[in-house]
């Protein structure tokens, strides 16, 4: 017995101890923990990477290269004669000073071997100056995907954020419906109550005791579907925005027609929204495409027009078996005179692709103009849905109250006090349902509109 009251106690500090967590705190988990908004920002490291070594075009390409050989024979090769550029008058004379034996020896032929073996080595630098604007282009469709990489991130951070708000209301509206179960059930024991003494005393029938019986049995077996899901969604929301535990609370103590109402009317102050359409970070994103493909026209253009680069170098060489070393200056001229048939088509995709992009702008501006309606319509609707379902809930209460009243003066069933008590519990379901919609209504609006 103490074992149990100590698992007990442990349990109820625990539960005490838990972490409550405001929607906004939840939202905030997400954007910093959800994998998908740390991918996003992955590849914006790495366009920014991109731009930077596109900015590196601007400056000399520096290379050098070093060499070293040794060949089994001389890589220049030749055989020299000397009688045969010697004239019969230079003979003559040489004859009469030159002993015998070196006379002889001019009418050998002399083999030369040169370049057997020796070192290289270079160190060049080219500047570019003229490329027909690739560099310039290149730098500009670098920044523009930085630009779109930025853009995807805040579309990333709407999914992530409108994810983890649903999640959030879902488990709100599960965590209110178990409330209610606990108020139908402590309702059905005062019923259940009522009839078992009733029953007891012979004035009325043991039809209506099992009746009341029944849908307590089903109330359970609302309470353990329920619990299960419960369970899931906490794992859901756990994992989805990088919580450490799933033993967490959410606070929704928010959940009024008052607070509604003051949501619904900021909405609607800030309706003129709905006629910008270029706040979008969607629209933006398709107009980043437009200048993108524009720049990759301008590329096309750029690889068919003739290049120009300057440059020096410093160049060294032993293979005479002696150092030598020179500097140098040049400018290179580069035509890509083969390239103009295949480039032409190149330059005309490159237009048509850059046409198509604008006309997806205005086709999409148009879309997302009916989008920020869509959303304002579907906003209103869960409001006055929203007023509905607490109508409904003073209506069945008030006809559960008749019923129960009929009941006990005898004019009235047991299953019709149960099926009032069953439609009073389905407008408490159908008001928390509503609650969370609008709130989801409301996000979308929200970012159908760009507002924060």
């Amino acid at each position: 017995m103490k074992k149990i009251l100590l698992l007990i106690a442990l349990g109820c500090a625990l539960s005490a101890s838990a972490q409550t967590y405001t929607l906004e705190q939840i939202k905030d988990s997400a954007l910093h923990n959800n994998i998908t908004i740390r991918s996003a920002k992955y590849n914006i490291d790495a366009a920014r990477q991109q731009r930077k070594e596109a900015f590196t075009k601007y400056f000399p390409s520096v290379s050098g290269t070093g060499l070293w050989f040794n060949a089994n024979k001389g890589m220049a090769q030749t055989t020299i004669n000397p009688s045969a550029g010697i004239s019969p008058e230079l003979g003559a004379a040489l004859a009469q000073s030159l002993p015998q034996e070196a006379l002889a020896a001019l009418g050998n032929p002399v083999s030369i071997s040169m370049m057997k073996n020796g070192t290289i080595g270079s160190l060049t630098a080219l500047q570019p100056v003229f490329a027909g604007g690739q560099i310039i282009n290149s730098n500009k469709l670098a920044k523009v995907g930085e630009d779109v990489s930025r853009l995807q991130l805040q579309l990333s951070e709407n999914e992530v954020e409108k994810t983890a708000e649903q999640y959030f209301w879902q488990l709100a509206s599960m965590q209110e419906k178990m409330k209610t179960i606990e108020a139908v059930d402590t309702l059905l024991a005062g019923i259940h109550k009522d009839v078992d003494v009733a029953v007891r005393a012979g004035l009325i029938m043991p039809n209506d005791l099992l009746q009341v019986q029944l849908r307590q049995n089903d109330i359970k077996s609302q309470r353990l579907k329920l619990n299960n899901g419960i369970s899931i969604v906490r794992l859901l929301l756990s994992q989805y925005c990088g919580l450490r535990d799933t033993s967490f609370a959410i606070d929704h103590s928010s959940l009024t027609i008052d607070h509604s109402a003051t949501q619904m009317e900021k909405a609607n102050n800030g309706q003129l929204s709905m006629f910008n359409v270029q706040c979008l970070p969607e629209y933006q994103l398709l107009d980043k495409q437009v200048e993108a493909a524009n720049l990759q026209k301008k590329l096309a253009v750029g690889q068919n027009l003739p290049s120009v680069a300057v440059g020096a170098g410093y160049n060294y060489h032993n293979m005479l078996d002696n150092n030598h070393s020179f500097g140098m200056v040049f400018a290179t001229v580069s035509v890509p005179i083969s390239d103009w048939w295949g480039g032409s088509h190149t330059i005309k995709r490159r237009k048509i692709e850059h046409q198509k992009a604008v006309e997806q702008l205005e086709d999409n501006a148009q879309q997302l103009q009916i989008r920020m309606q869509n959303a304002w319509n579907g906003l209103e609707e869960s409001y006055q849905q929203l007023l509905l379902a607490q109508r409904s809930i003073e209506q069945s209460e008030e006809n559960l109250r008749l019923n129960r009243n009929y009941y006990k003066a005898g004019i009235s069933k047991m299953s019709d006090l149960l099926e009032a008590q069953m439609l009073y519990q389905q407008s408490l379901d159908r008001r928390t349902d509503a609650y969370a919609d609008m709130q989801l209504r409301l996000l979308e609006y929200k970012q159908a509109t760009g507002q924060k």
